[in-house]
Order: C-alpha cells, then sequence, then structure tokens
C-alpha cells in the first residue's frame, strides 16, 4: 500500500484535477484507490458530484477515537473509491491544536483497508489537515503551473514537505513537481519550467499536464478526464503521468516488502511498453 499527497501552497494550479484524474487511471488499471478529500472547501467532493455526506461517510471519521479506515462507509465513483470532505471539518479544526493531533489520519488508516493506493487532496494552506496527510503520506506531488505565484508556492511546499520529513515522517519521499497548465506557446512558461528542471532536477517529473479543454469539461457532472475523450491530449498527459510514477512508486514499495508480498503486489507497467497505462486504459473504458 501506497499513500501519496497532492500538495500545493497555491491555488488553481491543477491539485484537485490531479487527484481525480491520477486516481481514476491507477483505478482503471486495476490498483484498488482510494481518494481522500482533506480539503474542508471540499473542491474534489463537489467536483466528482458528490452530495454532502453523512459524519459517517465522510473524511472527519479520520479523527475520531478508535476509528480505522475499515470502520467508515466510503463513495464509490467510477473506477474509485472516494472519502468525501465534511462541513464539519471547519470546527473541528478549532479543536486539533496539540501537537499530537498532526497522527490522527496516520493511525486511522494503518495496514490500509485493503487498498493499493491512497491519494489525499489537500487544501491550498497549511492546515492541520494537510499536515495530517503529510505524516501519514510516502509520496507528495506538488502540481505547479509554470508562473510566477505557482512557481513560489511550489518552492514554498517543498520546504515545508522537508520539515515534515525531518520532523514528523522520516518516511516520507523528496516531493516530485508536476507542470500542469502548461503552454508552450508562452514565453514565461519555458522560462519558469527550464528554472524548475534547472533548480530541481529529477525532482521534476519529465511528464508536463498542457492546456486541454476536455480537462476544463471534466469538472461537469463528475466526469474524468478518461470519461470526456480518452484520445484528449488531458487524458493521454494523465495516461503517461500515472504511467511515469508506477514505477517510482513501486520501487519505493518493494524496497520495505517482503518477497512474497512483492510477488502479489500490482505488477509495475514493463518499462518497454512507455503506453501501458494508455493501453490498459482504452482497454478498461471500451468493456
Amino acid at each position: 500500500m501506497q499513500i501519496l499527497s497532492i500538495c500545493s501552497h497555491k491555488g488553481g494550479t491543477g491539485k484537485t484535477t490531479t487527484a481525480i484524474n491520477l486516481s481514476s487511471a491507477l483505478g482503471l488499471t486495476g490498483h484498488k484507490t482510494l481518494v481522500i478529500d482533506m480539503d474542508p472547501q471540499g473542491f474534489l467532493t463537489s467536483m466528482l458530484g458528490l452530495p454532502q455526506p453523512q459524519k459517517e461517510g465522510s473524511c472527519i471519521m479520520l479523527f475520531e477515537q478508535g476509528i480505522t479506515l475499515h470502520d467508515i462507509k466510503k463513495t464509490k465513483v467510477g473506477s474509485i473509491d472516494v472519502l468525501p470532505s465534511s462541513s464539519m471539518m471547519t470546527s473541528k479544526m478549532r479543536h486539533l491544536n496539540k501537537a499530537i493531533d498532526v497522527f490522527w489520519v496516520k493511525e486511522a488508516i494503518g495496514d490500509g483497508g485493503g487498498y493499493d493506493n491512497i491519494v489525499f487532496d489537500t487544501a491550498a494552506a497549511i492546515t492541520v489537515f494537510s499536515l495530517n496527510a503529510l505524516v501519514a503520506s510516502d509520496h507528495v506531488l506538488i502540481p505547479v503551473t509554470p508562473e510566477y505565484q505557482p512557481v513560489m508556492g511550489a518552492e514554498q511546499t517543498v520546504e515545508t514537505v522537508k520539515v515534515v520529513g525531518q520532523k514528523l515522517n522520516p518516511k516520507l519521499g523528496h516531493p516530485k513537481l508536476l507542470l500542469t497548465q502548461v503552454d508552450a506557446r508562452r514565453r514565461t512558461h519555458q522560462r519558469y519550467r527550464e528554472y524548475l528542471r534547472q533548480k530541481y532536477g529529477k525532482q521534476v517529473l519529465p511528464v508536463e499536464i498542457r492546456t486541454c479543454s476536455s480537462l476544463a469539461n471534466s469538472y461537469k457532472g463528475g466526469a474524468t478526464v478518461f470519461d470526456i475523450d480518452l484520445n484528449s491530449r488531458g487524458a493521454q498527459d494523465y495516461a503517461r503521468l500515472t504511467d511515469s510514477l508506477l514505477p517510482y512508486l513501486a520501487q519505493n514499495k518493494t524496497a520495505t516488502m517482503a518477497p512474497e508480498a512483492v510477488a502479489q503486489s500490482a505488477p509495475a507497467p514493463p518499462p518497454e511498453e512507455p503506453d501501458y497505462i494508455i493501453k490498459n486504459l482504452a482497454r478498461h473504458t471500451s468493456s
């Protein structure tokens, strides 16, 4: 089981869009995936067309004493399970003011509830909820649009992740940066892309998410980009993102797993097939 937080201190960088479409791609290709909306504003919950859930079926249950992931009702949306945001999160935040309150989610998740992957979508701010997600995670993905304010936000997020890794979660890997909403025609985009790659090297993923109308349409009615148009630029980009992340996740996963557990884990895509995810998405969405 691998846990991934998608976070950025700057809003509007495609964080929630990435959480939805990456999770959907993982689910469509056979990886049992749970996505948890840890943003009190509930953008992911709204984008998936979900109504305000009852307390028992929301992420607020992760902060109840003695509750585990097995005890919480999840909502099935397409290929993934979802734990929606809750309107109770804002009031709950006022009571989560002790140093140990950043460990609630880690303890509640426990053995992962039978999931291959858990993906957190977090608020564009440092809150007790986003810190809980980072403390529980193995990996961090930072979406960043190649413009001044998003780049500043991404760099601040990198520093936050570094502190969490040093002080609270030593298993947390170095964050990966994902370039989003990229328009190759804009000189500023080219300049900031080069800046990030020079400064952060391989931490910046080779795959980029380009501007695409199907991504804008995926906000409607809870559809993912794969539901809108599997051949669109957005679908191809998110499929390739999943393709590039799976070997990384598998490498970190197998480092601490017994050989028999490795044999039973979900297979990483063969390196000789760069379009592995795209081919599998086509097969699953047409069936």
